[in-house]
């Protein structure tokens, strides 16, 4: 099976892109602090996947891609989606977990309840409880962590725009690389599992029936549906236009951080494993570091799995001497000079846009 598997980083010069709220015991009652990871060598700023997963969706909706995006329905202690991945796109890529509450009062409160009526059915077992039906997301991601440890500053302000005393506030922010880590389960994408087994229970009774009605393939001895491969494709596609335009992050009217990737590195590959994972590190002064001698290993090591070429989006401005140390590892005599072909240098919307033209010409990746 094929995945297309990436790395990404965030220039974050100014910026408290996942916050964790207010800081218990700081100077003011309304100290918000960014979220880390502390560790023996120091702090390091992270933003959650949860965070990174919310800001690519919201990317989506946003965009002009046609993505359809799965209605969310709130029971007083949980949410959910439809659950329906044979039309919602979001609810294909991103997984799910529909798993209603079965006391009374939620089953009352579903039952009158006009919005919740208009989501797709869910099968009912003798009892009368819906019974759940989950996805594991086909779209992996690691959580963005600093690549060196970023002690965060304290910033103080006061609203003064009244009269009377002004009122003191605080916030952290940081200065830092973020780096993350992607995957996308291509054969997983459009394939929907109706197995007994929690997370490949993708398609109840009444869903299999919605598959059947739409004419998806049976892999029958995979107890699965598919979509037809243009619909596959279309959404694919729509996910890494989405990731090649991402917005979002806190303190943005504060901090204005563009979190679009400065530097991706990414490729379809055969097998989940990570190839890139440890091609960008730190020097010892902490700023980012890219590792010609660990990409080349990756590329040795893992020639007979690489499917695609090796797609390097970069950013002009940014680390420009590091990416020069690449341009000149590709040339005659360095480094990289065998892998020269496979290695494609560009911006990172354009190395995404190369990407999808590439699956477009190779719908076997997702068998």
């Amino acid at each position: 099976m094929a995945f297309v598997t990436g790395l990404l980083l965030i220039d974050a010069p100014a910026s408290a892109l996942n916050n964790l709220g207010s800081i218990p015991g700081a100077r003011t009652d309304n100290t918000v602090g960014v979220k880390m990871i502390r560790a023996k060598d120091g702090l390091y700023p992270y933003v959650s996947a949860q965070a990174f997963r919310y800001w690519l969706r919201a990317t989506l909706v946003n965009g002009v891609w046609d993505w359809q995006s799965a209605p969310i329905y709130r029971e007083e202690k949980v949410a959910y989606t439809d659950a329906n991945p044979i039309v919602w796109w979001d609810d294909d890529l991103f997984g799910y977990m529909r798993a209603p509450g079965t006391s009374p009062n939620a089953k009352k409160a579903r039952r009158d309840d006009s919005d919740y009526n208009k989501l797709t059915p869910l099968d009912v077992n003798s009892k009368g409880d819906e019974q759940s039906i989950t996805r594991v997301s086909p779209f992996r991601v690691s959580t963005l962590v600093s690549i060196a440890p970023a002690p965060p500053t304290e910033d103080f302000g006061v609203m003064s725009r009244h009269e009377g005393d002004p009122v003191p506030h605080e916030h952290q922010f940081y200065r830092t690389t973020l780096k993350g880590l992607y995957s996308l389960d291509l054969h997983a994408s459009g394939t929907f599992s109706y197995r007994q087994k929690t997370g490949f229970r993708n398609l109840d009774d009444t869903r299999i029936e919605l598959a059947k009605e739409k004419g998806l393939e049976h892999l029958e001895a995979q107890k699965s549906y598919r979509l037809p491969q243009a619909e596959r494709l279309a959404r694919v596609c729509a996910l890494f236009e989405g990731l090649a335009h991402l917005e979002g992050g806190a303190k943005q009217a504060l901090h204005y951080t563009d979190v679009t990737p400065a530097l991706v590195v990414l490729a379809v590959t055969r097998g989940g494993n990570h190839i890139f994972g440890h091609i960008v590190g730190a020097t010892g002064r902490g700023l980012p570091e890219f590792k010609i001698d660990a990409l080349r290993e990756a590329l040795t090591v893992f020639q007979d799995a690489v499917l695609s070429p090796v797609y390097v989006g970069w950013v002009a401005g940014y680390l420009d001497e590091e990416r020069a140390k690449l341009e000149t590892a590709l040339q005659a005599g360095g480094a990289l000079a065998e892998f020269a072909t496979q290695i494609h240098v560009a911006h990172p919307r354009e190395v995404y846009q190369k990407l999808i033209a590439d699956l477009q010409a190779h719908p076997e990746w997702l068998d």
